[in-house]
């Protein structure tokens, strides 16, 4: 029985549940815009297992991740339960794969075409690992990774609607990814020393600390170039957006946060505080996916916005070891 509860709080411990509002969060904007288009379609049971899948996803997913990174991990994270032994591989790998296989038979019950984006998720987390090794392309495939979120969470929600894919609708998705692929650039400055040494030639490695932090102040703009770029194509309706208050709140504290983001790493790159600012650069990507959700849903917006602002830093301050 102690061994079974060691297992378990290992596991647990590996998902790094603060990542949980990452995906979780981008999946709510897709429940939350389907809420819109069809009100009083979605009952109470479907939210509650939707968003479940989707809060866990990283972690479960993160399981897989750490099977495939263990080369790197040895040096940038080596008191990483699988890293250290404390959690069994094959176990962990076993649990992991039945997990996402009843997330998938869920999926399809809730909605076949939703097995699309789940599985899609699965084997971008797989790719994500190799793609790491060819500059920003792991931030690619990671922010079109995390995009399969919204995808999940509308199609899991109930009969898509005809059309199913508009402009405005991948408008959001190239957003969403976007903010996960700039929220991941900034990660891979606590990675520099081990992804150098495991052959992973992420945009750090091949072009060095100083350009990557300068990058990473022109980072911080994208996004807001990304919108109005949007915007000024028709992709975004204007009156949809610049006139809502709560997206311009919510659009405030994403850059706000996001400048802080970059300020930090561009002062702090290397070092125990580049680890420590990871909860300000989550914190900036939620916050973004919030804005998108502001667009439709001011009020929940910024519940999920202060909700997953708190929640980030309480479950973030359980892992103070910046060496797991």
């Amino acid at each position: 029985m102690q061994k079974v509860k060691t297992f378990i709080y290992n596991y647990i411990k590996s998902m790094r549940l603060y990542y949980a509002f990452v995906t979780g969060i981008s999946g709510w904007l897709g429940v939350a815009f389907y809420k819109f288009i069809f009100p009083g379609q979605v009952d109470a049971c479907r939210l509650i297992i939707v968003l479940t899948i989707l809060f866990l996803s990283w972690g479960i997913n993160q399981i897989v991740n750490d099977y495939l990174g263990l080369k790197e991990d040895r040096i940038n994270a080596p008191n990483r339960p699988m890293v250290n032994g404390s959690l069994a591989i094959k176990p962990a790998m076993t649990l992991t794969a039945i997990l996402l296989s009843i997330a998938i038979f869920i999926s399809y019950l809730l909605n076949p075409l939703a097995v699309i984006p789940i599985v899609a998720g699965i084997l971008l987390n797989i790719l994500y690992e190799y793609a790491k090794a060819f500059s920003l392309m792991g931030n690619i495939v990671f922010g079109v990774m995390i995009a399969m979120c919204p995808a999940y969470g509308f199609l899991a929600c109930g009969p898509a609607p005809q059309p199913l894919l508009t402009v405005n609708r991948i408008s959001v998705l190239i957003l969403v990814a976007i903010l996960n692929g700039l929220m991941t650039f900034y990660t891979y400055f606590k990675d520099h020393t081990g992804d150098k040494q495991a052959g992973k030639k992420t945009f750090i490695v091949k072009y060095g600390i100083d350009k990557a932090r300068r990058a990473g102040v022109v980072g911080a703009f994208v996004t807001i170039f990304a919108l109005f770029g949007l915007i000024y194509i028709n992709w975004l309706p204007v009156e949809d957006i610049l006139f809502k208050h709560t997206f311009i709140f919510c659009m405030a504290v994403t850059f706000f946060l996001q400048c802080w983001t970059a300020y930090l790493y561009f002062v702090y790159p290397q070092g125990q505080r580049t680890y420590f600012s990871l909860v300000t650069n989550f914190r900036a990507c939620i916050a973004g996916q919030c804005a998108l959700i502001a667009i439709f849903n001011g009020e929940l917006a910024l519940y999920l916005l202060i909700a997953s602002y708190i929640l980030v830093g309480f479950l973030f301050n359980a892992y103070t070891d910046a060496k797991s």
